[in-house]
């Protein structure tokens, strides 16, 4: 087998990300016959078929996911012997927020991907509420932070800016695999009139009691949770009767609520864990908007390792 090629090699793996050819392109700065050129041409270095071509995509052969691990790996490595030949070797504290909405799965590789490129540096990692993460990055306490927001249905993302942001998904009315709440599918139950019938609880693990059986049974987090707003904020403008049966302070805590059926919660289709499916009786509710998540863009006077690490991170999750 000849030498690989970088630069093949980091085509190859803009292809597996975007998943086509052609969308890949824009990635790494070549036109769709020029990826097309260099995929053919490792493949011959490789002496063996990587990519099989269709009409929806690309999907990666045995041999093409074997030599997927590798590029990542290579170019990594590649990455952090140019920085250090420049004098860029990061070292020291970095301070990394993460949104809990975000795919609890793929924060794993993530840090696994920046101890491998980055050795000297040491992360100090917040998971928290997006209110929070934001509020801790705009005061300093953070140096790289990853947040969520949420955009209305149908509506245009005009405050995207496409540098930072990450992925977006969307939002679904989610309950308990198997649980019936009595209100399924039911648009009479909802009765006109929207709004919480019982004293909210602010504490992890609370529980409205007195709420009417007529109202839908909303799990969420606390008042300051920006999804938790939004939320009740189109419960409330399509007039559906709800009440607040279960508060908590964190996103795992939501999920174990809605394991053991104690209500409807509006999450991003990437929470969704082992017990917990689209609710049946959606079609009763509003349409709902989508969650944007995003790397928060750079601060004045930010130093090196900060910008290095957010870069990072974009790619990672592009």
């Amino acid at each position: 087998m000849s030498q690989l090629d970088l630069d093949q090699l980091r085509t190859f793996a803009a292809v597996a990300d975007a998943g086509s050819l052609t969308a890949a392109a824009p990635r790494v700065f070549l036109s769709q016959s020029s990826v097309s050129e260099q995929i053919r041409k490792l493949e011959e270095r490789a002496g063996q078929v990587l990519l099989r071509r269709g009409k929806t995509g690309v999907v990666l052969t045995p041999a093409g996911v074997r030599l997927l691990d590798y590029a990542r790996r290579i170019l990594a490595l590649a990455e952090q012997a140019q920085r250090e030949m420049r004098g860029l070797a990061l070292e020291g504290d970095l301070r990394l927020g993460i949104t809990d909405y975000f795919r609890p799965n793929e924060i794993s590789p993530l840090l696994a991907r920046l101890k491998l490129t980055y050795p000297g540096l040491r992360l100090r990692v917040e998971i928290a509420k997006s209110d929070l993460v934001r509020a801790a990055y705009a005061r300093g306490e953070l140096d790289v932070a990853v947040a969520m927001r949420v955009t209305e249905a149908g509506a245009s993302d005009a405050a995207a800016d496409p540098a930072w942001v990450l992925r977006r998904e969307p939002l679904v009315w989610l309950a308990g695999e198997g649980v019936d709440l009595g209100v399924a599918g039911d648009p009479e139950v909802f009765a006109a009139g929207g709004g919480t019938s019982g004293p909210d609880a602010s504490g992890a693990g609370a529980s409205d009691v007195d709420m009417s059986a007529a109202s839908l049974p909303l799990l969420c987090l606390t008042e300051s949770c920006s999804l938790r707003q939004y939320t009740e904020g189109v419960l409330r403008r399509a007039g559906v009767a709800y009440g607040v049966a279960h508060v908590t302070t964190g996103v795992a805590g939501l999920q174990m609520a809605l394991a053991a059926g104690l209500g409807v919660a509006c999450l991003n289709r990437g929470a969704m864990s082992d017990g917990i499916v689209p609710w049946r009786g959606a079609g009763a509710l509003p349409a709902l908007g989508m969650a944007v998540f995003e790397a928060l863009p750079p601060r004045a006077g930010e130093d090196a390792r900060a910008g290095q690490v957010r870069d990072a991170v974009v790619a990672h999750f592009r």
